[in-house]
């Protein structure tokens, strides 16, 4: 294992769309929410310890949900954990972690990766990440992994990129979130990958990158030099942070570089972004109801992911291609294929009910 690999996962998300079972208190990254005895941190802090040593693995969240990361992974020090006070998106976390990591370790190469993805075949993640680690370790670039899209799916953000020999192709363009005959016509084309939120580089690149893009954001987070890594730090990232532009890696960086690849991934991916993102990770009932701690009896009932907090006898008549969440103080019933809508109505019932519930 080199040690000059670093990991930093993004853990500072609500997951709104997963309400009411992930919620502002307890967001779902740190939720079983396929029934495998772990959190989803958990399996993606056990999957990068393959390649990354655990030292080496950063955690940016936000300071509410200090607690739950010290509970849900102890062996991790605090040094490794980057409290947010303030919602920035993903730029200035990723520019804090860069810099504390270039402070210890000139020679590092970084990979940013979401906390609440699902990834079935590890060795094949490994693999691919190891290729992008020596990539980004032998020239200054940008590497990221795309997911072959096999279906005009208007929830992920695509990536075009130009044909070439090898296994790293060069990245022509960004879209966030296409409508469907966009997308349709991306996966058409064929040069289109889902992209999967995954990016590697070497630190000194990628500080380098924000001097070029993000002048301000750096000239304030690296006044903090001095202190990242002692106990000083959490004082200036407290008084400072809220300072900084609130914007996405990928607005901020991303798109305004030229030495940015694609690796395509060759292992099964989820985002789980979606109840329906779950239903089709879990195992089916005859009646292709996918059940979470629940007993469930479907009469003429089929296609429903159904989840309760406390394995309840959960009855359901009548009912198809229905998310049916049962979850403490909150029973959801939506059809499907407004699964897209579960944020907003999570939104009205804090309106009408109290900021408590979602």
């Amino acid at each position: 294992m080199n040690n000059d690999n670093y990991a930093v996962i993004m853990a500072g998300g609500v997951g709104a769309r997963f309400w009411p079972v992930s919620t502002t208190a307890y967001p779902k990254q740190f939720r079983d929410l396929l029934g495998s005895g772990e959190s989803l941190i958990q399996t993606t802090f056990k999957r990068l310890q393959k390649l990354i040593p655990k030292e080496n693995i950063y955690i940016l969240t936000n300071t509410q949900y200090e607690t739950l990361v010290q509970e849900q992974l102890p062996s991790v020090d605090q040094e490794q954990i980057v409290l947010e006070p303030a919602m920035r998106n993903t730029a200035p976390a990723v520019l804090v972690a860069a810099l504390k990591i270039s402070k210890r370790n000139k020679n590092a190469v970084m990979i940013m990766a979401p906390s609440d993805h699902w990834i079935e075949n590890e060795d094949a993640f490994v693999s691919d990440i190891s290729m992008a680690l020596e990539a980004c370790r032998i020239k200054e670039r940008i590497v990221t992994l795309g997911i072959h899209p096999d279906f005009p799916n208007t929830g992920f953000g695509y990536i075009k990129y130009e044909e070439g020999k090898g296994p790293l192709h060069q990245v022509k363009d960004f879209t966030e979130k296409p409508d469907f005959n966009t997308a349709r016509q991306f996966i058409k084309e064929g040069n289109y990958v889902w992209n999967a939120g995954i990016f590697i580089w070497n630190v000194s690149f990628i500080l380098q990158s924000f001097s070029r893009n993000l002048p301000d954001m750096i000239q304030l987070l690296s006044s903090g030099n001095e202190v990242f890594n002692t106990p000083e730090e959490k004082i200036f990232i407290n008084a400072e942070y809220g300072k900084a532009e609130n914007i996405s890696i990928d607005y901020g960086i991303l798109e305004k570089e030229e030495n940015v690849y694609v690796i395509q991934a060759s292992f099964d991916w989820n985002d789980l972004g979606t109840w329906g993102s779950i239903y089709s990770e879990v195992e089916k009932d005859v009646n292709d109801n996918a059940v979470l701690n629940a007993r469930v009896m479907a009469l003429e009932a089929t296609g429903n992911m159904i989840s309760s907090s406390s394995n309840k006898v959960v009855v359901v008549d009548g009912l198809r291609d229905y998310i049916i969440i049962d979850e403490e103080e909150v029973l959801l019933l939506v059809p499907k294929f407004k699964e897209q809508e579960i944020k907003e109505i999570r939104k009205r019932v804090q309106s009408k009910f109290g900021d408590n519930l979602g």
